[in-house]
C-alpha cells in the first residue's frame, strides 16, 4: 500500500510546481519533493528510467542534465507523456520525449553545455509507475568542458543546494559502488544540509561492476557511513545494454536475480532493487513538524498531517489571493 495521504497531496503539489514553471520561475515554496543528486555517470538517469520502464532521458558525455527536470509519475490505465511547455500534446513515443527534453534544454541554455535553474516539467502517465514526483538535477562535475564557464562546478552546487537545503526536500543521494563512498559528492552535499541523515536515502548503483572479491555489504547494511534511512542498492543496465536497447523489464529481472544469488547480498535481497526503492519513496509522508516520515507498521504518519499541509498551502495562497488568481488561475480552486 502506498501513502494515501501523500497521493492526495501530490496533485496539488504538481499544480503549484507547474504554475511556477509557467511563469519561468523555480518554485520557492517548501513543498514536499524528492531531489535526485549524484555525480556525472553515477547512474541517476538509469534509476529514473527504471522507475518509468522506458528510455526517455538524454545521454552522452559531460553534463547531460542541464536544467532541473520535474518528473511527475502518475499511475494511469494508458501510457503517455506530456510537457508543461507544450500542453495538449501527448507523447507516446519516448524517443520523442528525449528529443523534446534536449530541444527545450537548448532553447534556454544554448548548445554550449551551460546550465539554467528554470525547470522542465514532464508528466508520465503509465500503468507501470507508482505516484511519485522527483526532481532530476545536473550531475556534479569538477572540470568545465567546451564553452562552459570556469565556475560551472559552483553553479551546479548552488543549484542543487537551492533544492536540498529545504527541510521539505527528501534527498536521493546516488553513488556508484565502484568508487570510494567517503568521497561521494552526493553524500557530502547531503550531509552539509542534513547532518543527521534524517531526510537522505542513499542509493548505491553499479554493484555489479565492483572489483572481483569486493562488495558493498557494509554500506548496504548501513554500517560504514550510517544514514537514518539507510541505503538501497540497485543494478542498472550497462552502457552496452543501453546501446543494444536491452528491455528494461529484462534488466529488472536480471537485477532481481543478482540480489537473490549474490552471496554478499542475498540475505537482504527483499530490501534491495528498483521496485523496493520505488515503494519506499511512494510510502514517504510529509508534515510540518517532521518533514519526512516513512509509513510502516511501526511508524504511520496520521492523515491529519497531510490535511494540515494542504491547509497551510491554501492559507499561503490566501495571503495574496489577488496575485495568486492572476498568476495561477484555478491552481488552488
Amino acid at each position: 500500500m502506498g501513502n494515501r495521504g501523500m497521493e492526495d497531496l501530490i496533485p496539488l503539489v504538481n499544480k503549484l510546481q507547474d504554475a511556477f514553471s509557467g511563469i519561468g520561475q523555480s518554485c520557492n515554496l517548501d513543498l514536499p519533493q524528492i531531489a535526485v543528486v549524484g555525480g556525472q555517470s553515477a547512474g541517476k538517469s538509469s534509476v529514473l528510467e527504471n522507475f518509468v520502464g522506458r528510455d526517455f532521458l538524454p545521454r552522452g558525455s559531460g553534463i547531460v542534465t542541464r536544467r532541473p527536470l520535474v518528473l511527475q509519475l502518475i499511475s494511469a490505465n494508458a501510457e503517455w507523456a506530456e510537457f508543461l511547455h507544450c500542453k495538449g500534446k501527448k507523447f507516446t513515443d519516448f524517443d520523442e520525449v528525449r528529443q523534446e527534453i534536449e530541444a527545450e534544454t537548448d532553447r534556454i541554455t544554448g548548445a554550449n553545455k551551460g546550465i539554467s535553474p528554470v525547470p522542465i516539467n514532464l508528466r508520465v502517465y503509465s500503468p507501470h509507475v507508482l505516484n511519485l514526483t522527483l526532481i532530476d538535477l545536473p550531475g556534479i562535475t569538477k572540470v568545465p568542458v567546451g564553452d562552459q564557464p570556469v565556475d560551472i562546478e559552483q553553479q551546479i552546487r548552488d543549484m542543487i543546494m537551492q533544492f536540498i537545503c529545504r527541510e521539505s526536500c527528501l534527498i536521493l543521494a546516488v553513488t556508484p559502488a565502484n568508487s570510494d563512498l567517503a568521497n561521494s559528492d552526493a553524500l557530502k552535499l547531503a550531509k552539509d544540509v542534513d547532518p543527521q541523515g534524517q531526510r537522505t536515502i542513499g542509493v548505491i548503483t553499479k554493484l555489479d561492476l565492483m572489483d572481483e572479491g569486493t562488495d558493498a555489504r557494509e554500506v548496504l547494511e548501513n554500517k560504514l557511513l550510517p544514514l537514518r534511512r539507510g541505503y538501497i542498492g540497485v543494478v542498472n543496465r550497462s552502457q552496452k545494454d543501453i546501446d543494444g536497447k536491452k528491455d528494461i523489464k529484462m534488466a529488472m529481472a536480471a537485477e532481481r536475480k543478482f540480489f537473490l544469488t549474490h552471496p554478499a547480498y542475498r540475505h537482504m535481497a527483499e530490501k534491495m532493487g528498483t521496485p523496493c526503492l520505488q515503494k519506499v519513496l511512494n510510502q514517504v509522508g510529509w508534515c510540518s513538524s517532521s518533514p519526512w516520515t516513512l509509513r510502516s507498521s511501526s511508524l504511520v504518519e496520521p492523515r491529519s498531517t497531510v490535511s494540515s499541509t494542504r491547509d497551510s498551502l491554501s492559507n499561503w495562497s490566501r495571503l495574496d489571493s489577488r496575485r495568486m488568481h492572476i498568476l495561477f488561475p484555478g491552481v488552488l480552486g
